[in-house]
């Protein structure tokens, strides 16, 4: 699925002559496959403290504070997201503060950014603001590995008694 592809198009409605319309890229997939099951959505007036873990694509046009997790996700233009995002692709428009891990990063012309973000593929729009730094993974989304420190072995304490 690739929410990058998403551009306006036209819709009509029973009546009207065709207008453009400026459809969520991760909706517009969704439609395509048939599956609506396939997409989350965050309404404006939620707000949410936690995690949002999700298989498929989150779209966020509220208030999100803490973790996502998610296949897809798009950041609306009202929205705000504060915490840490894990995703393969990732579009915003709105808010975000934290923390970025995506193989894919697009920030429109209207997102403001502060925070690192690391990513194997970024694109950022004119008039997009972004506060931070940015570092190139091959992959993003995984954690990184903990080296374990070397712990010298205990020798077992043996007390002799002399009688």
């Amino acid at each position: 699925m690739n929410i990058f592809a998403g551009s306006p198009r036209a819709t009509t409605q029973a009546g009207n002559t065709p207008s453009a319309s400026r459809t969520a890229p991760s909706m517009a997939a969704s439609e395509s496959t048939g599956n609506p099951e396939a997409v989350s959505s965050i309404g404006a007036d939620v707000k949410i403290v936690g995690q949002v873990i999700s298989e498929g694509v989150v779209n966020i046009f509220g208030h999100v504070e803490g973790e996502l997790r998610a296949s897809s996700a798009l950041i609306g233009d009202a929205a705000h997201f504060e915490g840490e995002i894990y995703t393969q692709e990732l579009v915003i428009r709105g808010h975000v503060k934290g923390t970025i891990h995506a193989t894919r990063v697009k920030l429109e012309g209207s997102a403001v950014v502060q925070g690192d973000i690391f990513h194997r593929s970024l694109a950022i729009e004119e008039n997009a603001h972004f506060e931070g730094q940015s570092r190139r993974q091959e992959n993003p989304t995984e954690a990184p590995s903990i080296v374990e420190k070397e712990v010298p072995e205990l020798q077992p304490h043996t007390e002799s008694t002399e009688a």
